[in-house]
């Protein structure tokens, strides 16, 4: 323990945030990082105790409770509060292959799991783990792992998500040939289009593909296995397929005048605006998407905070987000007992922005839509909105969201984001290898290995919509899975 009185010496301090009025005028990341000298005396704040809940990442209460993917957090806060920032870097690494992405877009489950956090504020440890990765890529510590040796044996990863990337690099450096199959113009899948440019720069994605080609990876946009190239093809080719597509079928509104002009699924208008910024960058923004609309968010999650910090970026009258659930408390609440994951209210950055730009919270709570108004030429120009109220159903066991009689309104819109989550993954790559899925359409697997013989599946595609630091704890696993069923045994 590198400082036992730590965490009663040292207040947390976090990044600084550009102001919502400063940062909605670029698609920037906003967030500013705290010097190294600051930073360590973050890492001074980690007790060292004696059960770490912070690298866990077991379930508790039905939630993940600390990092899936085990990392030696304690370990790597003490050696970020010594100043070694080198030895930081080689302890990260042992557990995560890709942590320049998780400290950006975490949710920092190792920081509700934090002991600290019990009768205080928890340790800096997403920050820290992002000093600690960015410190080693401008020190030249991040170079590339060239195997020395090559096993003969060839892996095909369809989907260059983050699970996709980190199976992908923990395969070629065992020595095995990989290419990674992408059906988009660019490596990334998720991180690439649908988390916007604010929270992950893209720079970043490019930086470790560069990286990954040095090592030997070899990369293939446009390709859409199951539809481009056939599955037994790829099997003929590659002694193992892991196939790492996402859970990229998104949940739809089935309601009256779905069918109107200006409705998009939130991941596809995202990614437009992010195909936009990355084809042309700030010279061309897309303000043609969204200036002067009156924008319909559905959805209250991650994506749906997303699509109102995208709007407002492009100009956007004003925005309605509908969260179908009534809002979460301020504090956690008794039954909600630490190191379960706090279920209070968030005000994330787009909803922030909101507040600053229009005076108000975007969010209505306890509401859905029930139909879309159209205007003469079939464009979407508002939407019936009702109140919902939580009853308990006995048969279930829980509560329901059922709608108040009488309590519809009329919002005006003439550009509606559905944002709704998804489903699970897209059949026709199930159907292409002739793989069972499950009810949910997540790929049915006995570990990693599916219903077919010599290929795997992992990330969301296999465990459904989750977070991208699973999916790439599940990559980690693929990878292992994979080399023991080439080699016999793995050393990964």
């Amino acid at each position: 323990m590198g400082k036992p009185t730590g965490f009663l010496e040292y207040e947390r301090e976090t990044a600084i945030e550009q102001p919502p009025e400063e940062r909605i005028h670029h698609f920037h990341e906003f967030r500013i990082p705290l010097s190294s000298k600051r930073q360590q005396l973050q890492g001074a704040r980690c007790m060292d105790c004696g059960v770490p809940f912070c690298q866990y990442g077991g379930e508790i209460g039905n939630m993940t409770s600390g990092c899936p993917l085990h990392n030696l957090i304690p370990e790597m806060n003490e050696l970020v509060y010594m100043g070694n920032w080198e030895q930081a870097y080689r302890r990260l690494s042992k557990t995560h292959c890709l942590p320049e992405f998780t400290s950006r877009v975490c949710p920092a489950l190792c920081e509700a799991a934090c002991t600290c956090g019990l009768n205080g504020k928890p340790v800096s440890t997403k920050e820290n783990e992002r000093a600690v990765i960015e410190n080693a890529f401008q020190q030249g510590w991040v170079v590339p792992q060239i195997p020395s040796v090559r096993t003969g044996k060839k892996v095909a990863v369809v989907g260059s998500g983050p699970a996709g990337l980190a199976a992908a690099l923990l395969l070629n450096r065992r020595g095995h040939s990989v290419t990674v199959f992408e059906r988009s113009d660019r490596i990334g899948g998720l991180l690439r289009y649908g988390i916007p440019n604010m929270k992950l720069e893209k720079s970043i994605i490019d930086r470790r593909v560069k990286l990954m080609e040095t090592e030997g990876v070899v990369f293939q946009t446009g390709v859409n296995v199951g539809k481009d190239i056939s599955s037994d093809d790829l099997l003929k080719q590659y002694d193992r397929v892991l196939l790492t597509c996402g859970a990229s079928n998104p949940r739809d509104i089935s309601v009256p005048g779905r069918d109107a002009k200006g409705i998009y699924f939130a991941v596809d208008f995202l990614s437009q605006v992010t195909k936009q910024l990355l084809d042309f960058g700030d010279s061309r923004l897309p303000m043609d998407m969204a200036k002067g609309k009156q924008v319909l968010v559905i959805g209250g999650g991650d994506t749906g905070n997303d699509c109102v910090g995208t709007v407002i970026r492009l100009g956007a009258k004003s925005v309605v987000q509908l969260e179908m659930m009534p809002p979460l408390p301020k504090e956690r609440q008794k039954n909600n007992p630490w190191p379960q994951w706090p279920k209070v209210l968030k005000t994330d950055y787009g909803q922030q922005e909101a507040i600053a730009v229009f005076g108000k919270d975007p969010r209505r709570y306890q509401s859905t839509v029930t139909e879309f108004i159209k205007d003469k030429q079939g464009h979407v120009s508002g939407a019936k909105v009702i109140r919902l109220e939580p009853k308990f159903n006995k048969k279930l066991g829980r509560n329901q969201m059922l709608p108040v009689e009488g309590s519809e309104q009329i919002v005006e819109t003439d550009l509606v984001l559905i944002a709704a989550g998804f489903l699970g993954s897209e059949s026709y790559v199930a159907n292409a290898f002739h793989i069972e899925q499950d009810g949910r359409t997540n790929i049915k697997t006995e570990g990693y290995r599916t219903t077919k013989d010599r290929v795997f599946a992992a990330g969301d595609m296999r465990r459904g919509q989750s977070l991208v630091v699973w999916a790439i704890r599940e990559g980690e696993e693929a990878a292992r899975a994979i080399d023991d069923s080439l080699m016999g045994y793995t050393n990964l």
